[in-house]
């Protein structure tokens, strides 16, 4: 597969980049104190805000870019995980229209599995592993369920088992700690959103608990676009001794939404509530009846300088896709392990800490039974047409090492092997064809960080990559069909298709840490990617055919900035501003067919940024923005979606006892028309054909949350 245009004009610097280059003369000056954070906090959110510093503190010593995100401190709708990842340097987050958000960093899985099963991030539930071998499914990442979102982008995610381009999101579950007592909230708003959530936690001596439920509905923005959820999670600690911790975590889901298509760029400016007449003629949906999620995690303490942790998961996850002219069940589950061991040591006289560890993902079933949704060619409603099956396992081992050459200066070094394992076959009608591989590659990695004062840090990496292909693309995107007089199986595909591992080279510099401008983070890198994992979409919906192929030699590039400074602070309150601007440059490398086209799906630019001014009674207020250069919707470059440019607003209080928080917000005041995501075509020769899916319009929104000790 080929795909982009060697038009590398420089990225314009924005008043954020301008003020982030001030920002590196700025740290010199050793008495910059940090930007002020507001204070009047209760006990509870104390304890939580702790530990999000904590975590903080603790990815500083990764030699790469990284986000926290606290949640226990979330005052707008929390929706999806593009809500939950908002005003984050180098994530691209975006709801195609239901739970199933298109994330990606650094390019990441820039197409593959828009709004079903995520690529290109190695995704985490308290540790223990949420990706799988066939991607990352969506329902159980609730967010009100969470305290926090720890994003390692790109390489740095190594100590975690994750491999991928992208990096790694661990979300941290709400625990008896940090969330103890009764909490309700209730969100609502328009276009039938509504979101119901209840909570109870606590400690009991070495024991401590928390249990939630949610649920939520929605009308959707498009027309066809009703979604409704509900779930239940709990999270149970047992410290057993000082040394010895155990963890078990449970969640249940269902999820149910109806698809409304994809639209054409005159539709996204005209009519963006529309649904695609095809998905309405055939009532396109994607039921998922209930996802299972049990697991534990044990942390040993085996003395001052060793430690040892170990998880064990158990996920099941049926689907029930109705999303083109066939019904596809599929009976998914996995089971994934992680094992952690970290030793503090001398090495040749320095200090220094060494990691071992084995992340497991593997599929106990991946079937897949498909029959008619309607009747077609003499063939009733119901006729079954096809069984196949595509097992994976993913088994990654690691080994690092942080030697610390002086207090201030560290070198980090890795290695990772990779083995991967790929069972695929069409199992009814019987076929001949298997596909059944078994590879090992490998991931070195060398960084360093230097904390050259207080308040500056530098650090960078060079690493290899890799990404395994999903079993299942390797048989939904196969060009070899059953012919002629194979009855309602005529023309579904009969055999898997051999695809390569993607694999990427990637040097990223950067540099972070606080002055008087507030604290930022800058951050660039480079990668070349070889056999990136692309998606196409062959036929639209009712015929849905999206074929994943490798592509030829890739670049991705970019530079990532955030800054969130304090403009004012007195006796009446505190205004600040916080930013992030994300510069992507993704394309070919002289493709013999398209050169060096970009790659369609994301904006070249991407900033958010949040005013907001906090009165010392509880009340605040703010207003919001987010641009988004245009971006390609085919390999071809040929056409464009729209640039975009929204504003919103924010009012809330947040009682200074911490008993109860009220807020009410607006969505793009200015009710502006825009792609919030595409799914890529391989040549729409300059034709305007349904790609994307429309960003939401102006929508309000109000929740209030109750907390009783």
């Amino acid at each position: 597969m080929t795909a982009l245009s060697n038009r590398s004009a420089a990225p314009a610097l924005s008043l954020l980049a301008a003020a982030l280059l001030s920002c590196l003369a700025a740290t010199d000056i050793a008495h910059a104190a940090p930007a002020p954070q507001a204070t009047t906090l209760d006990a509870v959110n104390v304890t939580a805000a702790s530990e999000t510093e904590q975590a903080r503190v603790a990815l500083k010593r990764v030699p790469g870019a990284s986000n926290v995100v606290d949640l226990t401190k979330a005052d707008g709708r929390l929706s999806t995980s593009a809500d939950v990842l908002a005003y984050q340097p180098g994530i691209s987050a975006q709801s195609p229209g239901n739970e199933g958000a298109k994330v990606s960093i650094r390019g990441s899985g820039i197409n593959r599995g828009p709004g079903a099963h995520a690529s290109g991030i190695a995704v985490s539930l308290d540790g223990l592993p949420l990706s799988g071998p066939g991607g990352t499914p969506y329902e159980l990442l609730e967010p009100l369920w969470l305290s926090r979102a720890e994003v390692l982008r790109g390489a740095n995610g190594f100590e975690r088992g994750a491999l991928a381009l992208g990096g790694a999101i661990n979300y941290v579950s709400r625990n008896g700690r940090d969330s103890a007592g009764l909490e309700l909230q209730y969100e609502a708003g328009s276009r039938g959103y509504q979101k119901r959530s209840a909570g109870y936690g606590g400690v009991s001596g070495d024991v401590d608990y928390y249990l939630a439920y949610t649920d939520t509905e929605s009308d959707g923005y498009q027309r066809h676009a009703a979604s409704d959820g509900k779930g239940a999670m709990a999270n149970l600690g047992w410290q057993i001794t000082p040394t010895l911790e155990t963890r078990f975590f449970v969640r249940y889901r269902e999820t149910n939404h109806e698809t409304p298509g994809r639209l054409t760029r005159d539709q996204i400016r005209n009519d963006p509530r529309a649904a695609n007449p095809a998905n309405l003629a055939i009532d396109a949906r994607r039921p998922q009846p209930g996802s299972t999620w049990i697991g534990n995690m044990t942390t040993w303490q085996i003395d001052e300088a060793s430690s040892l942790q170990a998880g064990l998961v158990y996920h099941k996850y049926p689907m029930d896709l109705n999303e083109s002219l066939y019904r596809q069940q599929l009976d998914y589950s996995n089971l994934n392990a992680t094992v952690d061991y970290r030793h503090r040591h001398l090495l040749l006289g320095r200090t220094s800490v060494t990691t071992l560890g084995l992340r497991v993902t593997h599929d106990l079933d991946a079937d897949v039974r498909e029959t008619l949704r309607f009747a077609s060619n003499g063939y009733a409603a119901g006729t079954h047409t096809r069984d196949f099956s595509h097992h994976g396992t993913d088994s990654t081992l690691h080994i690092g090492n942080d030697l610390a050459l002086t207090d201030a200066l560290h070198l980090q070094t890795g290695l990772a092997l990779i083995n991967t394992r790929r069972d695929v076959q069409v199992t009814w009608p019987t076929t001949p064809e298997r596909l059944r591989e078994h590879q090992w590659d490998y991931a070195p990695r060398l960084g360093f960080t230097w904390q050259q004062t207080l308040q500056l840090q530098w650090f960078g990496n060079l690493s290899r990559s890799v990404e395994p292909a999903h079993p299942w693309s390797m048989i939904w995107g196969s060009n070899q069909y059953f012919a002629a007089g194979n009855g309602a199986s005529t023309g579904r595909q009969r055999a898997p298709v051999q695809l390569d591992n993607q694999t990427a080279t990637t040097l990223e510099l950067g540099a972070r840490g606080d002055s008087v401008l507030g604290r930022w983070e800058l951050t660039g890198y480079y990668a070349r990617v070889l056999h990136e994992l692309l998606t196409v979409e062959v036929m639209p919906v009712p015929h849905l055919f999206v074929a994943e192929n490798n592509a030829s030699p890739t670049v991705h590039r970019g530079l990532e900035a955030g800054l969130d400074s304090t403009l004012w602070q007195g006796r009446d309150g505190r205004l600040s501003l916080r930013q992030a601007y994300t510069f992507s440059d993704f394309r070919y490398r002289d493709d013999a067919l398209f050169g060096s086209n970009r790659l369609p799906g994301l904006p070249r630019h991407y900033y958010q940024a949040e005013l907001r001014y906090d009165h010392p009674t509880g009340f605040y207020a703010a207003l919001n923005t987010e641009y988004a250069s245009a971006m390609f919707v085919d390999y071809a470059n040929s056409v464009r979606a729209d640039s975009h440019a929204i504003v919103g607003s924010r009012v809330g209080f947040d009682a200074p006892s911490g008993r109860w928080q009220a807020w009410a917000e607006m969505r793009n005041i200015g009710d502006r028309h825009y792609a919030a995501t595409v799914t890529p075509g391989y040549n729409d020769a300059g034709k305007d054909v349904a790609r994307s899916t429309p960003g939401e319009g102006r929508g309000v929104y109000a929740g209030l949350r109750w907390r009783f000790d």
